[in-house]
């Protein structure tokens, strides 16, 4: 395996860590792509893989930045990759949009709070959907 195959390999690696098993499947059409390669080989495979922080903590910043984005749906994933990994309680999610209400005002706080919601339904569903095909 050649060191940009390993890179390529390990950014996926480290995908799956932060979104959950298998969202890389995504990337690998878009291997070739330069722009889909930065994400994945230092994106994930440098910065997200870093030691110094961990992913909640990472998970933290982008999803303060995503909120003054108001961008609901980029916060779904973002949630839905921190449900999968057990990275936040209930009383911790209710937290999150409080807080930041008075940081990043009413409306991007709503698009935060869309954003978890939707996360912990999509987690929920799953959850219920597997739940019923093994039978419980």
């Amino acid at each position: 395996m050649t060191r940009d195959e390993a890179a390529w390999t390990k950014g996926l690696e480290i995908v799956d860590a932060v979104y959950g098993a298998g969202y890389s499947a995504m990337m690998e059409p878009y291997k070739d792509h330069p722009f889909n390669r930065e994400i994945v080989t230092n994106q994930f495979g440098n910065l997200w893989a870093h030691p110094a922080l961990t992913i909640r903590e990472k998970r933290l910043m982008v999803l303060g930045l995503t909120t003054m984005l108001g961008r609901a749906d980029l916060i779904e994933t973002q949630v839905t990759g921190a449900l999968l990994n057990g990275e936040f309680t209930d009383a911790q999610l209710e937290l999150i949009p409080l807080f930041l209400l008075f940081y990043a005002g009413a409306g991007n706080a709503s698009a935060l709070f869309r954003g978890i919601e939707a996360a912990k339904a999509r987690v929920n569903a799953a959850k219920a959907d597997q739940a019923g095909a093994g039978g419980y």
